[in-house]
């Protein structure tokens, strides 16, 4: 895809980071929009802060198949098609430092509901129809670099993440096969400043963790408040993911800092030798103000 003006995006985590900041992105680029996310307030602020008035708001909670499908309907009623998903949606829960085993069912149910399943959920709802139109169309993922390294941190988001990686490999793949005019792109966002690790604020009540929230260890917190507050900005990262599209890329890095990780655990596996792992944080901290693409 490589002109946007006048095309339709639907975005889903519209209501804030880097899905907000594709759509400011979409929109100076001339594109029609459909916004959804499940936080109403944040569509309508986003919705506000837009420069066009071609577009549609349509809260949405990804984990629900009908729901999805209503999204898709909604987009082809009000604009007659679409040409480009952004499957972005994603959380995090609360005390990502965790071991795996203090995480909660209600945890593991509710990072794979939004990250995977509202993956899931876009592919069967709209690839069926972008195939029947066959006519060129762009899918994008938002999985994670935490899709791509491992370890003991974040274990609930990074084993979520992983297979969206595979999710999103097995449409490329697939769309290949058909040989259709539907290019893919996953976008594996290092450090971004965006509002991912409060979560929290959205999580449904019948996915609450029996212990409430699990809280950050302070020294942990503070080490993360200090990355964050100079980390990429999401109007960069959405910069960086509609290059990527434009150029048809499948694999798209905000930074080239995990690359090494990447590697080792990559040659690890070939080499069948046990792994070595670097800390989550000692991995982030090199991460800010990086915005080299590595694909």
């Amino acid at each position: 895809m490589d002109s946007f003006a006048g095309k339709t995006a639907v975005i889903t985590g519209a209501g804030s980071g880097i899905g907000a900041a594709m759509a400011d992105y979409a929109v100076a680029q001339g594109m029609k929009l459909v916004l959804a996310d499940v936080d109403r307030e944040g569509l309508e602020r986003v919705r506000a802060g837009l420069a066009t008035d071609d577009v549609l708001v349509q809260p949405t909670d990804v984990t629900d198949p009908a729901a999805v499908a209503a999204l898709a309907d909604a987009a082809w009623d009000r604009f007659g098609q679409v040409d480009l998903l952004c499957a972005n949606a994603g959380i995090v829960p609360g005390g990502r430092h965790r071991p795996v085993w203090e995480y909660e069912p209600a945890d593991w149910r509710w990072a794979f509901g939004v990250n995977v399943d509202g993956v899931t959920n876009c592919i069967r709802s709209f690839v069926p129809r972008l195939l029947r139109e066959s006519r060129p169309a762009h899918v994008q993922i938002t999985g994670s670099v935490a899709g791509f390294v491992s370890g003991a941190g974040s274990a609930c988001y990074g084993a979520s993440k992983h297979a969206v990686v595979r999710v999103a490999e097995a449409l490329y793949a697939g769309l290949r096969d058909e040989q259709a005019p539907i290019g893919v792109t996953l976008l594996a966002p290092g450090l971004v400043a965006t509002r991912i690790y409060d979560s929290e604020r959205s999580r449904p009540a019948h996915l609450q963790a029996s212990a409430g929230p699990a809280a950050e260890a302070p020294e942990l917190q503070s080490i993360a408040d200090q990355l964050y507050a100079h980390a990429l900005t999401p109007a960069e990262a959405a910069r960086i993911t509609f290059e990527g599209i434009r150029e048809n890329r499948f694999y798209v890095f905000t930074s080239d800092r995990f690359d090494g990780a990447i590697r080792r655990r990559t040659e690890a596996i070939l080499a069948r030798s046990n792994p070595e792992f670097e800390s989550l944080l000692a991995l982030t901290k090199g991460d800010v103000g990086m915005t080299e693409n590595a694909s």
